[in-house]
């Protein structure tokens, strides 16, 4: 009776003492929580989020009689994990990466529950506390593969059934019309629904790790050959019908209910293998040896209870040491009336193309000759930025896929030297959509990041290196080159791309470190 007193005496302390660690962590990282539930407000694919919470709470209800006879005991190595998901969340803050930040502040809040009533209690519930991390609002950067595979399968098997398909991009024609593959066909939602709920139900329904691995895997690969076979079915519906079935509102709602019919099945089938729980409370306190019942003192929980508080305010407190604006983001780039190589301004050749970047803090777009020769030539430049104003972002792309003009029907990567380093440059091919009647009008584009005068054309380095400058002291100054030149001109377009660009970066370097590193 005395021992069972004094566990709930500890208890006591211990849950009062992670509450008000957990309130104090959600409180100074408020805003990246707040953006985390906004986001679930907005965005139907991570409406699931507001359930989270309540399914961990109730996973962990249902281990309450387990967990109440172990002794609370501080886990003080877990301090470091704290320190390196703190170090994350200044990183993705940096950055202005929501995912890193978002998950940083997850893990923030799940290692504080080792960190408080020990790595003992936690192993019970280790389960929901991996299952918070579906609380995070991510996935969204899967959609480009998703959406190309989609395109990849649907054509395939179109062509298979016997149906012509001619293919740019993501957009294709068959003989009755004309589709496309947009995000809300990347089944990105399917995805995240079905390993949601599949990592669930094979927490509750199977005992063997082996099994709720599969399972998982097998929530994985469903929902993505789900996607492509809905995908085939909406076009051949709508080709049978002459267009007039599984178009606009009737291709979602297709799109659902095959969904929900494959993944019941999946269900269905997985519950043919389920597990008995068979665990007792005995048996599942076998292995609990004296050493780790022996409870501390409540002066030392709260003591380290403190310590933790302070250490997860450091991110902050650096943050905001670190975020001094560097002068107004409002200013100007001016292109020069003449760059190297005798490469003048030109008002004529290449019209109407621009690259979606938004809300950049200042933007130049020129055209080039030189005997000739034509080159286009756009700059997004940023500063300060942050979650409405960032270089790299899901948003920010050569052509948008509602874009009424122009289309993308190919594209790679290829290598440069530039001065005396090898840089890889992003390369598309775009088709204009309203060109004139046989007329095929197309352009070579090339991208490439600028970084504080670091090139990259990958968007985790171009976020990496932007971090890691902004934390040295040397600001965010960031940049998007994208380089344009007509595909039919009498020289090949990337040959005069190169010789552009190797003639003037040094040109185009000087303009953007003389405009972005103005004031600082």
């Amino acid at each position: 009776m005395i021992v069972f007193q004094g566990i709930v005496r500890q208890w006591q302390h211990a849950c009062l003492a992670l509450v008000l660690l957990l309130a104090w962590i959600v409180f100074i990282f408020r805003e990246t929580a707040i953006a985390i539930v906004t986001i679930w407000a907005r965005s139907e694919t991570f409406t699931h989020g507001f359930l989270v919470l309540p399914i961990v709470l109730w996973l962990v209800w249902r281990k309450r009689h387990i967990i109440s006879q172990l002794s609370p005991r501080p886990s003080f190595g877990i301090a470091i994990l704290i320190i390196g998901a703190g170090f994350f969340w200044l990183l993705g803050e940096f950055a202005a990466v929501n995912a890193v930040t978002q998950a940083s502040l997850v893990a923030l809040l799940v290692l504080s529950v080792p960190a408080v009533v020990g790595v003992a209690v936690s192993q019970r519930i280790i389960f929901p506390l991996a299952f918070m991390f579906f609380a995070v609002p991510v996935g969204e950067f899967l959609m480009p593969q998703l959406m190309e595979w989609t395109a990849d399968f649907t054509v395939i098997a179109l062509r298979l059934t016997g149906i012509p398909v001619y293919r740019e991009g993501l957009q294709f024609v068959i003989p009755s019309g004309n589709w496309s593959v947009v995000e809300a066909c990347s089944g990105v939602r399917y995805l995240i629904a079905s390993l949601t709920v599949g990592s669930l139900f094979a927490y509750l329904s199977f005992q063997s790790a082996t099994r709720r691995i599969l399972f998982v895997l097998v929530s994985i690969v469903v929902p993505v050959f789900a996607n492509w076979l809905r995908a085939y079915l909406i076009v051949i519906v709508g080709h049978l019908s002459g267009n007039k079935l599984a178009a606009g509102v009737d291709h979602l709602i297709y799109g659902w209910l095959f969904f929900g019919v494959v993944i019941m099945l999946m269900f269905v089938v997985g519950a043919r293998w389920a597990e008995p729980d068979k665990s007792d409370l005995k048996s599942s306190l076998a292995d609990q040896s004296p050493k780790r019942l022996t409870p501390v003192s409540a002066p030392v929980l709260w003591s380290y209870t403190f310590f933790l508080a302070l250490l997860t305010t450091l991110p902050i407190l650096i943050f905001n040491k670190h975020s001094e604006p560097s002068g107004d983001h409002a200013f100007k780039l001016t292109a020069p009336i003449e760059l190297t190589s005798n490469w003048k301004t030109t008002v004529g050749g290449i019209e109407g193309f621009r690259p979606a970047f938004q809300n950049p803090s200042a933007e130049l777009s020129a055209r080039f000759e030189n005997n000739g020769r034509t080159v286009g030539m756009y700059i997004g430049a940023y500063r300060n930025q942050n979650y409405t104003r960032k270089l790299v972002s899901s948003t920010n792309v050569l052509i948008s896929s509602s874009d009424a003009q122009w289309v993308m029907i190919d594209k790679s990567n290829r290598a440069i030297v530039l001065g005396d380093k090898s840089v890889d440059l992003r390369v598309a091919r775009l088709r204009n959509k309203l060109s004139a009647q046989g007329i095929d009008e197309q352009l070579v584009v090339w991208q490439v990041y600028w970084i504080n005068g670091t090139l990259t054309a990958n968007d985790y380095l171009a976020k990496v290196y932007s971090a890691l400058y902004r934390l040295a002291g040397r600001g965010d100054e960031s940049a998007v080159i994208v380089l344009y030149a007509d595909a039919g001109q009498k020289v090949g377009a990337d040959a005069l791309l190169e010789d552009f660009l190797t003639a003037n970066f040094e040109a185009i370097n000087q303009i953007l470190r003389g405009t972005l590193n103005t004031d600082r």
